[in-house]
Order: C-alpha cells, then sequence, then structure tokens
C-alpha cells in the first residue's frame, strides 16, 4: 500500500472503542447489522461487494460503519473508516491509493453533493476498488437517486449494490440503547432511570450517550449508583 499523505491523513480518523457489534443494539435493523456483518468478515461470501446505509440522523449508521472496520481489523484484513464531512478539506486525493483495503467504510456520503470533482474521484475509486475484490460500505442521509449528485453515472453505481434503509428506533428501543451503552461502561442502569432520561433531555442519541458520559464520570467521582435524584441533579434537570 502507499505510504503517502492521502494514506496518513485517513490513518488519524479514530475509531470509538464503544462502536462495535456487540456494542450496537439492532431492533428493527437485524437485517442490516446481518448484512454490514457479512461484508465485514474476510470469510463470508457476500453476494453484494458494494453495502449502502442510508436513514436518518442517530439511526446508528456511523457506530455500524466502525463496527465493521474493528471486525475486519480484528481478523486480520485492512479496513479504512472515513467520515466525509470532516475530510472534504483535503479534497479528493484522499482517495489515491484507497483501493488497496479490504473494507473501505464512507460515512457522510452527503458532503460529496455540490462538489463534483469529489464525486468524480469517488466514481473511479468505486470502480478500481471493485476490480481488485475490495468491499465498500457506504452511509448517507438518503438513498443514491435522492441525493442530487451532479454524475449520473456515479448515482447508478451507488444503487447496483445492496440500498439498505436503517430504521430509526423508538422509546423502548433508545431505552435500551442506552442500557446496553451503560453496561458497556460497567454501569446499572435501570427501566426508570433510562425512560427518566428520555422524558427530561434531549432525545437524539448523540445527546442521550453524551449525558451518559457525563453521568458515568459524576458515579465514579461520587461513588453514587445512578437513581433519577442523583441524575436529576447532575444534570440540572
Amino acid at each position: 500500500m502507499s505510504t503517502g499523505n492521502p494514506i496518513q491523513l485517513s490513518l488519524s480518523v479514530k475509531l470509538s472503542d464503544e462502536a462495535t457489534f456487540s456494542n450496537f443494539y439492532a431492533g428493527p435493523n437485524e437485517l442490516v447489522v446481518k448484512a454490514v456483518r457479512a461484508l465485514a468478515d474476510p470469510q463470508s461470501n457476500p453476494a453484494d461487494d458494494v453495502l449502502y446505509l442510508w436513514g436518518a440522523c442517530g439511526s446508528g449508521r456511523s457506530h455500524l460503519l466502525q463496527a465493521a472496520c474493528h471486525h475486519m481489523a480484528e481478523a486480520g484484513g485492512l479496513a479504512m473508516y472515513l467520515p466525509l464531512a470532516d475530510m472534504i478539506e483535503h479534497g479528493p486525493v484522499l482517495f489515491e491509493g484507497m483501493e488497496e483495503v479490504d473494507l473501505l467504510c464512507l460515512d457522510e456520503l452527503d458532503a460529496v453533493v455540490g462538489h463534483a470533482h469529489w464525486q468524480e474521484a469517488l466514481f473511479h475509486l468505486y470502480n478500481r476498488l471493485r476490480e481488485r475484490g475490495g468491499h465498500l460500505l457506504l452511509a448517507a442521509d438518503s438513498p443514491p437517486r435522492s441525493m442530487a449528485l451532479d454524475l449520473p453515472d456515479l448515482t447508478s453505481r451507488l444503487g447496483w449494490g445492496l440500498v439498505l434503509q436503517m430504521q430509526a428506533l423508538d422509546d423502548l428501543g433508545k431505552q435500551e440503547v442506552l442500557k446496553l451503552r451503560a453496561e458497556g461502561r460497567g454501569l446499572q442502569l435501570s427501566d426508570e432511570v433510562a425512560r427518566y432520561m428520555l422524558s427530561r433531555g434531549a432525545r437524539g442519541m448523540g445527546e442521550l450517550f453524551a449525558a451518559l458520559e457525563k453521568l458515568d464520570q459524576a458515579s465514579l467521582q461520587a461513588k453514587h449508583r445512578l437513581t433519577i435524584p442523583f441524575v436529576k441533579r447532575i444534570m440540572d434537570w
């Protein structure tokens, strides 16, 4: 693999330690998780070597892309995760040499809308990666034909593989996600406290995870379990 600047830039993207398959609540997205797992498993032979995920923000797309990278790396393969919204300033030269990886995960694909040079580079990368037998995992807010891309051939390519919609979680699902994430941190989060957090705080998963992080730190410092009065005091609700 090339060791030039593009690869070095990509390596600066750190995967979240918590973004694993075991730490993901599938809920209504069991088939999506199964498809991502198959794509990220060097021993499997998925029917499609390109998988495109779309859905509302907070549906877990970024978590799954990073989990796929962790899984591929643990199996001895080479995986790369690129959140394109954070990479757009570096220019499409970032894609040079990316066809060498076994699994390339491109998150926030919507960032290339309005950037014709990025779209052309992505089109050529797509072709190079498939020629080498690599796998491509993509995530965006909307399906390929709703992205308003300037390059019709790229729109067509993105729809060639498996296109799956991720379903947003209802309150019960969010509650289960919070409990699972808390368990991974060694915290006991009761249904009652999880419901309280959903009823009083911001309802987006990012905000809920941030609240859980704050409560985890406070719980460690105070050596206090998570109760509604404790959560209320720490979060100033």
